[in-house]
């Protein structure tokens, strides 16, 4: 038995390999963020749709200044582009040109590019405060219902089930024709505005709840949890610092699929005449009169239409490439 060539005491244990005479780099850590975003990276459709995304956000930011460059105030006539026996505009193809890009409304000449741009601003802004309605009451009440159980647990399931067999359409249009002109300091649109976010807002969150709240019943059993409680933290300390955290990526997922559905909604109640009040843009408001007037050119439901399913579509796109980053299931 011949001896070994080169001396492996324990002095070379804790060396590194070498590689052609160079240090081997040590193996980083990657935390759960970084391995969701490795992921999304490699979704080019999640990619794209978070694109649109953010482009739609920043039309929605900026369409004062968008408005300013390329289009006309959303709500100023020009009758002139109109033919009188017709009441639809000069040229074909719904007068669009270099200076109307997409076109000019019959009857009245405005410019449909502005109010394209101005309905943005309204349905993603119902879109997103109703969203963040929805999230935060139901985390805080479906992280309750699943970490007390018993009667708490009870009481805030059959709230919830009540809530998803309420007919909400009918419940927002209902209110809507009560509600008065003038309401918590807002007049005219921002009243019906205010009253859309919350209503759809209040009717979603039960979908948010009963996620979290079944992901709290799984987690409520982990051994940190148990570690916590034999420490002695108290139940807001628990809910708050050790399950929410838990709790953002499906709260986060379903947050991104909730804004297409509420996007949906205010176009749903605006194209019933339940939404924002004229003349403020809507695109389900064009869509309206589109259906009821403006039926000697199809442009007038094509561009609002596109405006609609880009935007849903844009945001189930991502909401879909999120969902399967953050899926601890997947491959890394």
């Amino acid at each position: 038995m011949t001896a070994p060539l080169h001396d492996t005491g324990p002095a070379d244990a804790g060396a590194a390999p070498v590689t052609d005479g160079l240090p081997a780099k040590a193996i980083e850590g990657r935390s759960p963020w970084r391995i969701a975003w490795t992921r999304l990276k490699r979704d080019k459709f999640a990619l794209a749709g978070g694109v649109v995304v953010l482009l739609l956000i920043l039309v929605a930011v900026l369409a004062p200044v968008i408005v300013g460059l390329l289009g006309h105030p959303p709500n100023e006539y020009h009758e002139e582009l109109i033919d009188p026996l017709s009441s639809t505009p000069k040229a074909s193809w719904g007068g669009i040109n270099s200076d109307f890009l997409f076109g000019a409304e019959p009857v009245n000449g405005r410019d449909v590019f502005s109010r394209v741009v101005y309905g943005a601003r309204v349905s993603l802004l119902v879109a997103f405060l109703a969203a963040v309605v929805a999230v935060v009451i139901g985390t805080v009440l479906g992280i309750v219902a699943g970490y007390f159980g018993g009667w708490v647990d009870a009481v805030v399931s059959r709230v919830m089930d009540l809530l998803l067999a309420f007919p909400q359409l009918l419940f927002i249009i209902a209110l809507v024709s009560v509600v008065p002109n003038s309401l918590w300091g807002l007049t005219g649109s921002g009243v019906r505005m205010a009253v859309l976010i919350a209503v759809i807002g209040f009717f979603g969150w039960p979908y948010v709840g009963r996620i979290v709240r079944g992901q709290t019943l799984s987690l409520r059993e982990r051994e940190y949890v148990e570690a916590a409680r034999s420490l002695g933290a108290g139940r807001l300390y628990i809910l708050f610092r050790e399950l929410l955290p838990n709790l953002v990526a499906p709260i986060t997922v379903y947050a991104t699929l909730m804004i297409p559905t509420n996007v949906l909604t205010e176009a749903a109640l605006s194209f019933l005449g339940a939404g924002v009040k004229p003349p403020t843009a809507s695109w389900g408001q064009m869509l309206s009169k589109a259906v009821t007037t403006y039926e000697g050119d199809p442009m007038f439901m094509i561009i609002p239409g596109l405006a609609i399913f880009v935007t849903v579509l844009a945001f189930n796109l991502f909401g879909d490439g999120v969902r399967d980053a953050l899926d601890p299931k997947g491959s890394r």
